[in-house]
């Protein structure tokens, strides 16, 4: 595959999209914000005005924007992907997005000849830089290895996980997971500042040991600089936890420690924190 679509150009998706330029394919782009794509454009990427015009070029489609609304719209609508793309091309929804929908999705691309994978990531911007998510997939195998060469300029950790939907339901595995870890590593912090220790020499003494995670290892640095900027959006990881909860009442189950951090992130997006990092869950201590 030569001729890449990528519809998305947001704090992962930009460098997502630079690194299949860096890599040599010709990469198509559109974003809302023509502004945010201004550098992708001067290192050679092909702008689109038209999502759908974008669609009808392309070999390969990804996609990686903010909420399932959007990514129904640019699917499912009129005029919109699965109509216009070519048949015998692939899409590839990179979006935390339904579990459902992405089984909707798979399923109508099979009617239009469109072969569809769920692929969402996890790493952050840092990951997205350097080349090196974790990406869950779901759909076809046969798809999977037709365009594994492209996951593997995206990402270090590729896994496979299943029929369509499986790759939604694996991400929601690891925002549950991180949700809980989140409050952890948030608290230690917290304690370590009121105890009087300092919180750097305290990172070199737990980053290592069993309470180690990647969440403790690169947002907590930057908590320490006071740095909220967003690697990961509070608005999406909300959306990502909510999205969660939905599932797991469908399943009959109970996540108290999912549904606690949802609330905490709830009270920073209703003091207007929504656009910061996932890290400024220390301001809801502070």
């Amino acid at each position: 595959m030569k001729e890449i679509g990528f519809v998305g150009i947001g704090v992962m998706g930009k460098s997502m999209a630079q690194n299949l330029l860096n890599y040599g394919y010709t990469v198509h782009i559109y974003t809302r914000t023509k502004k945010k794509a201004d550098s992708l454009i001067q290192s050679g990427a092909i702008w689109h005005d038209n999502p759908a015009k974008l669609a009808e070029v392309v070999e390969l489609l990804i996609t990686m924007v903010g909420y399932p609304t959007d990514v129904e719209e640019l699917y499912l609508s009129e005029g919109g992907f699965l109509e216009t793309m070519r048949k015998g091309t692939v899409a590839v929804d990179m979006t935390t997005s339904s579990p459902e929908l992405a089984k909707a999705i798979y399923s109508e691309g099979k009617a239009a000849e469109i072969d569809v994978l769920d692929a969402p990531v996890s790493g952050g911007d840092i990951g997205a830089k350097n080349g090196t998510l974790s990406i869950m997939i779901g759909g076809d195998r046969k798809v999977f290895e037709h365009v594994r060469e492209v996951f593997e300029v995206l990402g270090e950790n590729i896994v496979f996980q299943g029929e369509a939907g499986s790759g939604q339901h694996t991400k929601m595995v690891n925002q549950i997971a991180i949700a809980s870890n989140m409050i952890g590593v948030t608290e230690a912090i917290v304690y370590a500042e009121k105890a009087g220790l300092d919180p750097e020499k305290v990172l070199q003494s737990i980053s290592s040991g069993a309470a180690g995670s990647w969440s403790l290892s690169n947002l907590i640095p930057r908590v320490l600089k006071d740095d909220f900027s967003p690697g990961f959006f509070i608005k999406h990881f909300i959306k990502d936890m909510r999205i969660a909860l939905d599932e797991a009442a469908k399943m009959k189950l109970e996540l108290p420690g999912l549904e606690l951090a949802e609330k905490m992130y709830q009270t920073l997006a209703d003091h207007g924190l929504s656009d910061e990092g996932t890290q400024a869950l220390i301001k809801y201590y502070q």
